[in-house]
């Protein structure tokens, strides 16, 4: 940071997390010329609970809100003005004080299938190895392709790559949004379709949390921010928040919205070995904030009651 910065963004220090800093920081010095001169934005580099601690699955850590809380508690304090975080990260209940303006437009929300030896999972013969640190992705997979072995697979992008180069694992996967961003997207072998494997919650959507009170931010933001993308992401993290949603739980939701403008909403839970998948869907005919979140809540409590207490835990 700068004594000149008249506004201090927060953000992972990963290259995708400092990737999207920096999309938010142009994008704001491009709307609005008191933030276009050198070092009128700082931006500051944080390490969250989730960063430091790569040898353990996130379920076992702590779930919800490991890499959100210390960048949280440096907002709270003052010592930042916005934080930017990848939406599937954040928690559905923000701390007291803090607020979620700005959803930018979302990127590509599918999954790549990532390996040097096979274009798909069909190519992949039993007891193939695929590496990830997503619940969802590793239950989706089973559930669909139970000869296959899944292993806990953690680290950024270029770890993942590396680990996948050393043939510790025969495949891996990552979002296409993040190799976008990263300038990087021939690095997924194939990018799976969303009917063959439902995105993570949010995945693709780039978020900005600011402290309540703070209206010139706000003000600021306000440029940024995306309607559309904010209405779909609402109505998946309504979802979310009825399932009690974790790392503990795989859960999977995208909304999308119909040429005629409807939006429709896609919710799937699946227990952790992949041995049972439940899927429901919400069809909303005119969609905005109120109407996506009251179809979140309810699909994500029809299949709350419809999996009952022990499904996550099987």
């Amino acid at each position: 940071m700068t004594d000149t910065a008249k506004l201090r963004i927060g953000t992972r220090g990963s290259p995708l997390a400092m990737a999207q800093a920096h999309e938010v920081r142009d994008k704001l010095a491009r709307a609005h010329p008191e933030l276009s001169g050198e070092g009128a934005i700082a931006i500051t580099v944080i390490t969250t609970t989730g960063d430091q601690i790569l040898d353990r699955p996130l379920a076992e850590i702590g779930g919800k809100g490991l890499f959100t809380k210390e960048i949280d508690d440096a907002l709270m304090g003052g010592e930042i003005d916005l934080a930017v975080h990848s939406m599937k990260d954040v928690p559905t209940i923000l701390p007291e004080g803090m607020i979620l303006p700005t959803i930018l437009p979302r990127e590509d929300v599918r999954d790549a299938f990532i390996s040097l030896k096979y274009k798909s999972f069909a190519e992949m013969p039993a007891g193939s190895v695929i590496g990830s640190a997503s619940l969802r992705r590793q239950a989706m997979i089973l559930n669909k392709y139970p000869d296959l072995k899944v292993v806990t697979f953690r680290g950024n992008v270029q770890t993942r790559l590396r680990k996948l180069g050393e043939e510790q694992v025969d495949a891996t996967l990552l979002a296409m949004a993040g190799l976008n961003r990263l300038g990087q997207p021939e690095i997924a072998t194939a990018p799976i379709a969303e009917d063959d494997m439902l995105p993570a919650v949010a995945q693709g959507a780039i978020g900005v949390t600011i402290r309540e009170d703070d209206t010139q931010t706000k003000n600021w933001l306000a440029a940024l921010h995306c309607e559309k993308s904010a209405i779909r992401v609402t109505a998946e993290r309504a979802a979310l928040r009825a399932l009690d949603g974790s790392c503990r739980t795989p859960i999977a939701a995208l909304a999308e919205f119909n040429e005629n403008g409807s939006m429709r909403l896609r919710v799937t839970i699946v227990r952790p070995d992949g041995s049972e998948r439940l899927d429901t869907e919400r069809l909303i005919a005119k969609p905005d904030m109120d109407t996506a979140a009251q179809a979140g809540t309810d699909a994500g409590e029809e299949l709350k009651q419809r999996g009952g207490p022990d499904f996550i835990s099987a």
